[in-house]
């Protein structure tokens, strides 16, 4: 399998080589060359490795499509070693729940982070690790999060040899808790960068050094944020995972409802149904910061400043410029390299939007690649939270409490509606206290984690002292 780039670059590259370089040299953004084709008769196979040998081989049958330049015993291995009880408290690791008519709860935040990130991230440790022991290299990972992101790379990569982590994120703008899962590491290959602004501001840092070709292959920089398509390839595997658990036979579609801000997760979703999985709908379910949503009602792709990016109580979706977007848009229009290049380097950098309203293209986003979408405020998540505590006695985040409001609107008879869940409510319990009264659970590993001596650097958004930062520290 080789892989190109959405602006353009078809130089035949492998797994391994994309997996240790984050964006492509263009600026581009890393897909396969094509997307394998999964027949029914494999389909019904898939269905009895997940029921009779766990997630585990399952991941591996999906991941070995994708992946030709690790030997099939070592990547078996390495699932193996990632998706275990132990790492993610339940045989199942991602238990479908059902709450009423149709409607799902797809468990993604059993790992150590308590959010859906764990899910690849901890896969993607295990897979820098091996390679660079292969290679004998080091890597400096750069990555910007928005909350969850950040916990789950550095808990993926503490410890782990030839890694070192630089982690940015917005200045105040996670919770406690979140913070406190990060700062709170000591480890000498973790360093947490907090920056002045929003997330949208980490994620240019990261792209603006990536950019700069000399200095990311002279410290060796890669990337752990979804522009990553390792990260995004090990995503896949759970929808292929809750479509089996919500279907006895292969002739019925499921939807998927995807709380979004960067587009990664629902990405994911939209490669497992070009892989031919029968999805019927993939909900995009955004915040406050409706910037995908708005394209999907209007064809109108336009970030928004740092001055009009909410703060919301879904804080992981206050993102205003979804750079997993670039993957779909590049398949949407005939994946013509020039053009996506054309619309994400040339019109953005321009004017702030381009508009694709007008385009035939456009309506195949809903006819052709199903998609569909809808925002969520504040209001509707305390809604969202306080009624599924009083019908289902269950407790859920303020991400996931956006998915579900959204994922309502957009019922079908007969298709079973797979909410995927973001996190654990303890990562936002202020917002929890507030819709309900009282706090979530928390897990014993966790108790009195704000109270912890914490270490991070505070910058300005300035690329230059990035820069200078991991100069200094990489010697």
């Amino acid at each position: 399998m080789h892989y190109l780039s959405t602006r353009g670059d078809a130089t035949p590259r492998q797994f391994c080589e994309i997996l240790l370089e984050g964006l492509a040299p263009d600026g581009g953004l890393y897909l396969p060359a094509h997307y394998p084709q999964v027949d029914p008769a494999t389909l019904t196979r898939w269905r009895k490795v997940y029921h009779e040998q766990g997630y585990a081989e399952l991941a591996f049958e999906i991941l070995s499509l994708y992946i030709d330049d690790i030997p099939a015993a070592d990547l078996r291995a390495l699932c193996a070693k990632t998706y275990t009880v132990e790492v993610f408290r339940t045989g199942e690791i991602v238990p479908l729940r059902h709450l009423e008519n149709g409607v799902f709860l797809e468990g993604l935040s059993n790992g150590p982070t308590l959010a859906f990130k764990d899910m690849a991230m901890q896969l993607l440790g295990n897979l820098f690790e091996y390679e660079l022991a292969r290679r004998g290299e080091q890597l400096n990972i750069l990555g910007a999060t928005s909350g969850d992101t950040g916990s789950a790379a550095e808990y993926a990569m503490r410890g782990k040899k030839g890694v070192r982590v630089f982690m940015t994120s917005p200045q105040g703008r996670m919770s406690p808790f979140q913070q406190a899962q990060m700062f709170s590491l000591m480890d000498e290959n973790i360093v947490n960068i907090a920056i002045e602004g929003v997330f949208d501001d980490c994620q240019d840092i990261v792209k603006a050094v990536s950019n700069d070709l000399d200095f990311k292959r002279k410290y060796k920089i890669g990337t752990v944020n979804s522009i990553n398509w390792a990260r995004l390839l090990a995503q896949v595997v759970y929808y292929f995972a809750g479509y089996i658990q919500a279907t006895q036979t292969n002739d019925q579609n499921v939807s998927f409802s995807v709380p979004s801000g960067n587009f990664g997760n629902v990405c994911a979703g939209h490669v497992a149904r070009m892989m031919g999985l029968p999805i019927e709908k993939l909900v995009v379910a955004t915040n406050e910061n409706d910037v995908l949503d708005e394209f999907f009602r209007t064809g109108i792709y336009r970030v928004r400043g740092s001055a009009d990016t909410h703060e919301t109580s879904s804080p992981s979706m206050d993102i205003s410029k979804a750079s997993n977007f670039e993957r779909f848009v590049f398949d949407l229009v005939g994946r013509d390299g020039a053009r996506t290049k054309n619309l994400f380097s040339t019109q953005l950098a321009a004017q702030g939007y381009f508009d694709l309203s007008a385009d035939p293209a456009f309506q195949q986003a809903a006819t052709r690649y199903g998609f569909a979408s809808g925002k969520s405020t504040h209001a509707d998540r305390l809604a969202t939270i306080r009624d599924t505590d009083a019908r289902f006695g269950m407790v859920i985040d303020t991400h996931t409490a956006d998915g579900l409001k959204v994922a309502r609107a957009h019922l079908q008879a007969g298709v079973p509606m797979v909410v995927l869940e973001t996190a654990l409510p303890i990562k936002f319990a202020a917002t929890i206290v507030e819709a309900l009264g009282r706090e979530p659970d928390r897990p014993p590993q966790f108790l009195g984690i704000e109270a912890l001596p914490k270490r991070v650097l505070n910058l300005p958004a300035d690329v230059v002292q990035i820069k200078s930062l991991i100069e200094k520290t990489c010697g």
